[in-house]
């Protein structure tokens, strides 16, 4: 079964963290990224620019209508997120518990209901 884990933030939040930590706080992700494409439970992991970058696309007269995101106004965004392949929700709950910051920000967990079969 497939799941996504998704972490939030803000770019408070990202702001706050000191510069010096950075480097080994990328370190502990990317061993984590590693040990689970390893195992092959992780399936991609991808992390998003902030807010300020987002968009929104509508479709107005059959055409792109394009205005600056996010949709909601809201402290928090999606940050980052990750697909795992995963043999039952407890080993998925296991893995999104083992993500570096777990212990300080909670990992939302939602199972994928539906793939496309088609080819990517």
């Amino acid at each position: 079964m497939k799941y996504v884990a998704m972490i939030y933030g803000n770019q408070a939040k990202w702001d706050s963290f000191p510069a010096e930590a950075w480097p080994e706080a990328i370190a502990r992700q990317e061993a984590f990224n590693a040990k689970y494409r390893e195992t092959g439970e992780l399936l991609g992991a991808y992390g998003l620019a902030d807010a300020a970058n987002a968009q929104l696309i509508r479709r107005k007269d059959g055409v792109p209508a394009v205005t600056d995101g996010p949709y909601l106004e809201t402290k928090e965004y999606l940050a980052s997120f990750y697909l795992l392949d995963c043999e039952t929700l407890e080993r998925a709950q296991e893995i999104a518990a083992d993500m570096p910051f777990a212990d300080v920000d909670p990992v939302e967990l939602w199972p994928v209901l539906h793939e496309s079969v088609g080819d990517m």
